[in-house]
């Protein structure tokens, strides 16, 4: 990574300064409301004798999965809306390829605040989840890297599309249309094998399953080598083409 792009990371940085508080607050207190609600109440309706989860506590079974979904959100929050506003003529991308930067160093620069933000808000929702049962182990410290994962690879291919767009309607397309039914029917609530068939061959191509498979395997104690290297591999190549993606198409939109 070059020199410069930490300059346009520290400008992020500045940039969060003002509003860090608020996004620790959500990053805490909303997992663990969330999980106190939905997998300490819902699963007490949903015991561990239920067939889909072999003896695992709802909780348990739900957290993994909910740590993956937060990924994917935060990184939709913070390379969606924040690339299409740096990028109109007064934002701060324009400014930034006015001095020495390449649009490649504002690129890595702001993907890399973007990997700062999900390390951060995946090390919160472990944190809380060192406060229920059956999460005090060491393996739920890998939980962290497996969602750091799963929101790169959600991360730069948005960061890469968003920079091209004109207005904000696309953005709230991306999520009503592809980011909300994949939070629904990607094995975060619920096992895929209760879908139909089609529909469970289409979960398995999509990020957030893999996402959610790897961390559950992990807080579990049930992920394979196998597994493991597929889940990575499959997320690594999708963050890969993004950074590919995003560099080809910043240096078009900010040098066009």
């Amino acid at each position: 990574m070059s020199p410069l792009a930490w300059r346009e990371f520290s400008y992020w940085m500045r940039h969060y300064r003002r509003t860090w508080r608020g996004t620790v607050v959500i990053s805490v207190a909303n997992p663990l409301l969330f999980l106190t609600a939905m997998g300490v109440g819902l699963g007490r309706l949903v015991g561990p004798g239920s067939a889909p989860l072999h003896g695992t506590p709802y909780l348990q079974y739900l957290a993994p999965g909910l740590l993956a979904a937060a990924s994917m959100q935060t990184a939709f929050v913070e390379a969606g809306r924040p690339v299409l506003t740096a990028v109109r003529p007064q934002g701060s991308y324009r400014a930034a390829v006015a001095t020495p930067l390449e649009p490649r160093d504002v690129h890595a620069g702001h993907l890399l605040f973007v990997a700062f933000r999900l390390l951060t808000s995946a090390s919160a929702f472990v944190a809380v989840l060192f406060c229920f049962d059956g999460f005090h182990t060491p393996r739920t410290l890998l939980l962290v890297p497996a969602a750091l994962l799963t929101g790169l690879a959600f991360a730069a291919p948005i960061a890469a599309w968003a920079v091209g767009l004109d207005g904000p309607t696309p953005l709230m397309s991306l999520l009503r249309f592809v980011l909300m039914p994949l939070y629904m029917f990607s094995g975060t609530f619920f096992t895929i094998g209760q879908l139909p068939a089609a529909l469970r061959v289409l979960a398995r191509l999509t990020p957030l399953w893999h996402g959610v498979d790897l961390c559950r395997g992990l807080a579990e104690g049930t992920a394979t080598a196998g597994s493991v290297l597929l889940h990575t591999t499959y997320l690594a190549a999708l963050a890969g083409a993004g950074l590919v993606a995003g560099r080809r198409a910043y240096t078009r939109r900010l040098h066009g």
